[in-house]
């Protein structure tokens, strides 16, 4: 894996209109049809519906026509009812937060002008490079799509066409937005009609009005003033693909009376005709391959949305989204919100990568796809709403713009559009997963469209496709040293396609194509012979016959079930990939996707390095989300259903291949890969089967971002087997990561969190762990963490009532002489300690007698590590006296010797030292370094013994090489 303002559809269904009112309410009406007022101040960016000095005088306007006081009630309850309805966001907008709203945040696509012979031209969704507009033609703004063309004819229909994901239905869902807070002055009344609606109406005839007043009931006081309306009166007509429209007066009468019944498409045509309401506005959105649905001569504009051609809009729909103030709350209840400067670094880093790096700026041509980069980089770096998986965002990018959509309306096969882009995308993105590929000639895409079409019908289809979608999941490649080739919008996608592909079971093996030919023919060949026999059975009595009748109906569904069998293809793709060794020591996946959106800081590789091998690491993780609850419930609505039969065959065969191959060790990235697997499974029953082997979970070196602490706590925190270790080691946790990971850790027995700048903050959460009642960890390594004096007093608090920790490590977590003191002070509150590491943490001789003196008096401690401190040679000396006393039990270790000869922890003591010295204070280290150097010496010159004087050696060669590592031969 290398490296939108979109919305869904409106369905304007006959409830809207008759949302109930309070008496309040109808009171406060004001008999005027004055604009609703915006609930938030508006912002405008780019192109806006209307400028401001048309918003200022909006009251006045309005009241030209419907001057009586129940018009103008009526009016304004309509233009409440729409802004209720249209501001109403899905599930998936609500993620950014409580306070997003699409007028703080939209920005309009780049409308381009076209003319009706640019429509003529042959589709060009196939060229090579990036796509240039055709007419030199300025943009056009919202408030310029009914202003006179450039011959000076007054326009009154307007045709906006663009691809899946152009933005469409967010236009139009702004453009009625506006209308009703009066930012449209130059219509009176505005009627939006969904296609998708009229399209699925029962087929008795209703009249233009009827139509009105079941989906809009306040306007039953305006309908006789709408034919005196005029060019003031706006229709929008969304989604025409959706209505089969006959032009033909053979087909389609010729009807001028508004409360004359009719189908809804010829009233539409009419409309459409200006021979009904001649004088009305029409707004109709489509996809391309409809436009030649209304004949040019009915159409005074068209226009084309281009989605965001110019990166400034981009890097303007990017600053505005992911700037939005978020609920705070991750999916564990911890507060994790990300900062405000994070999401500013968030929004610069994006920024240059879109500078920099172009197949990112093209694919955010499409403001679909800036939702998408937006989305994901909200769930990679912001709270992540329980139960919210990578899968499941990119299953509902595609609800949010597939929802609904088939292929050809107007045809009788209504196949779902994403239907037909799995079966062909999905072949294509799967034939480049398996041949570890993302750059695809224009030979590779047709042989994957084309393959399989053999009737009139399928070539159309195919041609609606290309028209329609193919510019959605493909772009034409603009990176050096492969231009002419094609590539998928996102890398991430194709990944997810491939893993569509295989989970709806489209991939067929060459056993399993045979398998069903052979069944096909062996069905045929036993209806014949069934037939024959029935006849001789008749003639012939022979008890024989219905026997051989009977299995002869049984063969074919045999053959089937031994060859229809995808479970273990699915299962053997997913875990081949997942357990690639040439990818162990890649970044974990979703460092990978961050770093394909935000860009890799640093020189970029020359053109003409060799290529990287391609990595697919998302592919298995697809596959296991698509086959979650969710995600198969959303894909149902796609049109592409997943048996729940299917996915609990698929389930079997996956656990028993991780059941074989789950058990090896893995690096760190990939253990976090094989925990994300389970993670956008959603199945804990599965994930706690196959994680029962896990004994020790080594993240060391991962950066754990909430979303990563949230990925192992839900997948580990419900397991009921004891983790005999969990290493945590520089993994740049911080506390609320601590309060996420807290069920994990009740499961940990040896538990490693160094070099995490864990401060005082942090000994709160790790004082409650101790504190708790299931608490087992029995070795805890805090070493190379800034906890200071103030943290240890709360660890002091939870070693009091802890009775399971037997090891403590706090070496180099700067306490000082009062850290230490404290420690003396309260370690006698803990009867099980055994070993005690305050090494490297700056305390003089008092405060380290002290200690020694206390851990000297306790029950149970062992060893107490004291090196490395501002000890004076005096202060040893009392620390090596102290320790020739019979009094005690705990051995204490100061220095590298003990009297004349080597102390039985200097491999201890040098091996610490040697795993930190590249995050040590060098100076500090050498000034240590040299004094233990010296205490060697003098041991070595005070003793005969040549067996202590070799040991001795030894140990001085091995402190010399440390100071050559530091810099330098040893003084």
């Amino acid at each position: 894996m290398r490296w939108g303002c979109h919305l869904p559809r409106a369905s304007w269904g006959s409830g809207l209109g008759r949302t109930p009112q309070t008496p309040g309410e109808q009171e406060c009406l004001s008999p005027s049809s004055s604009p609703v007022v915006a609930p938030r101040a508006f912002v405008r960016h780019y192109g806006s519906s209307g400028s401001s000095a048309d918003h200022a005088s909006a009251p006045g306007r309005h009241g030209q026509l419907f001057r009586s006081i129940s018009a103008a009630e009526a009016i304004q309850r309509h233009r409440r009812n729409l802004a209720e309805w249209f501001s109403r966001l899905p599930r998936e907008e609500r993620q950014f937060g409580p306070t997003f709203a699409l007028d703080t945040v939209h920005v309009d696509p780049v409308i381009r002008e076209s003319t009706p012979d640019e429509l003529l031209r042959p589709s060009t969704e196939l060229a090579p490079g990036p796509q240039q507009p055709l007419a030199c033609l300025p943009p056009l703004a919202l408030s310029q799509l009914f202003d006179p063309d450039a011959c000076g004819r007054r326009v009154q229909t307007v045709v906006l066409y663009g691809t899946v994901g152009t933005g469409k239905s967010t236009l139009v869902r702004k453009m009625v937005l506006d209308w009703c807070y009066g930012r449209l002055p130059a219509f009176e009344l505005l009627i939006p009609f969904s296609c998708e609606d009229l399209s699925s109406l029962s087929p008795s005839p209703a009249s233009l009005y009827q139509l009105v007043t079941q989906r809009y009931t306040p306007l039953k006081e305006v309908l006789p003033l709408m034919a005196a309306a005029g060019s003031r009166l706006l229709f929008v007509l969304h989604g025409l693909e959706r209505l089969n429209l006959d032009f033909r007066l053979a087909g389609t009468g010729l009807c001028s009376d508004p409360e004359e019944p009719g189908p809804p498409a010829a009233i539409m045509v009419n409309l459409l005709r200006k021979y009904m309401l001649p004088e009305a506005s029409i707004l109709v959105t489509t996809r391309p391959s409809a436009i030649g649905r209304i004949p040019s001569k009915y159409v005074g504009r068209y226009g084309e949305i281009c989605g965001f051609s110019d990166t400034n809009l981009q890097k303007l729909y990017f600053q505005l989204r992911l700037n939005q103030p978020d609920c705070g709350y991750g999916a564990g209840g911890a507060r994790v919100s990300a900062t405000p400067a994070q999401m500013d670094s968030l929004v610069q880093m994006l920024s240059r990568n879109l500078e920099g790096h172009h197949q990112i700026a093209a694919a955010c041509f499409l403001p679909s796809y800036c939702w998408l980069v937006c989305a994901t980089l909200h769930f990679l770096h912001a709270p992540t709403p329980a139960g919210q998986t990578l899968t499941s965002i990119y299953t509902s990018f595609l609800r949010l713009n597939f929802s609904g959509e088939t292929l050809d309306s107007a045809g009788p096969s209504n196949l779902s559009l994403m239907a037909y882009a799995a079966r062909t995308m999905g072949k294509l993105a799967y034939e480049g997963v398996s041949a570890r590929k993302t750059y695809f000639s224009e030979e590779d895409v047709r042989g994957c469209l084309e393959a399989g079409i053999k009737t009139e019908k399928e070539f159309q289809l195919l041609h609606i496709f290309r028209r329609d979608a193919l510019r959605f999941f493909l772009a034409p490649c603009v990176e050096p040293g492969h231009l002419g080739t094609f590539v998928f919008t996102v890398p991430a996608m194709q990944e997810y396609l491939a893993a569509l592909y295989i989970v709806l079971g489209l991939h067929k093996t060459t056993l399993q194509r045979v398998g069903k030919e052979v069944t096909e023919l062996v069905g045929r060949v036993g209806e014949d012979v069934s037939l024959v026999l029935g006849i001789v059975a008749k003639l012939l009595p022979l008890r024989i016959l219905p026997l051989i009748f009977n299995l002869l109906k049984v063969v074919p569904r045999v053959f089937g079930r031994m060859f229809s069998k995808s479970q273990e293809t699915v299962a053997q793709a997913m875990v081949l990939e997942m357990f690639r060794e040439e990818d162990y020591y890649n970044d974990d996946v979703l460092d990978q996707m961050g770093a394909s959106i935000l860009g890799v800081e640093g020189p970029r590789r020359h053109p003409n390095e060799p290529p990287e091998d391609e990595v697919f690491e998302l592919f298995p993780m697809f596959m296991g989300g698509l086959l979650s609850a969710h995600n198969r419930a959303v894909l149902a609505q796609l049109g592409c259903p997943i048996k729940n039969l299917d996915a609990l065959e698929n389930a079997q065969a996956i656990r028993k291949k991780l059941g074989k191959l789950g058990q090896q060790v893995l690096p760190p990235s990939e253990l976090l890969d094989h925990l994300f697997f389970h993670y956008e499974f959603q199945n804990q029953r599965f994930s706690a089967e196959v994680l029962s082997s896990l004994r020790q979970l080594n993240l060391a070196g991962v950066r754990m971002t909430p979303l990563k602490c949230t990925v192992v706590a839900a997948v580990l925190g419900s397991g009921r087997h004891a983790l005999d270790e969990v290493n945590l080691a520089s993994c740049q946790l911080d506390p609320a990561g601590l309060r996420t990971l807290m069920p994990v850790f009740l499961r940990a027995r040896k538990l490693g969190l160094q070099l995490n700048s864990l401060g005082p903050e942090a000994c709160k959460d790790l004082r409650d762990l101790l504190l708790h009642d299931q608490c087992q960890i029995t070795t805890l390594r805090l070493s190379n963490n800034p906890l200071t004096a103030a943290g240890v007093a709360l660890l002091m608090e939870g070693l009091a009532g802890n009775t399971s920790l037997t090891h403590l490590s706090l070496l180099h977590t700067d306490l000082g002489d009062k850290g230490l003191e404290l420690l003396a002070a309260q370690l006698d509150h803990n009867k099980q300690l055994q070993e005690l590491n305050v090494a490297y943490n700056g305390a003089g001789d008092t405060a380290a007698l002290a200690l020694a003196k206390a851990a000297r008096e306790h029950p149970s401690l062992e060893l107490l590590h004291l090196y490395f401190n501002e000890l004076s040679s005096e202060g040893r000396q009392v620390l090596r006296d102290l320790e020739g006393t019979a009094e005690g039990r705990a051995r204490v270790v100061a220095s590298l010797t003990e009297g004349t000869a080597v102390s039985e922890y200097w491999s201890v003591i040098l091996s610490e030292v040697q795993r930190n010295l590249n995050s040590w204070d060098p100076a500090r280290v050498r000034r240590h370094l040299e004094l233990l150097l010296r205490d060697l010496e003098d041991s070595r010159a005070a003793t005969l013994n040549p067996w202590r004087k070799a040991q001795l050696l030894r140990v001085e060669g091995e402190v010399k090489a440390l100071l050559e590592q530091l810099g330098g031969p040893a003084s």
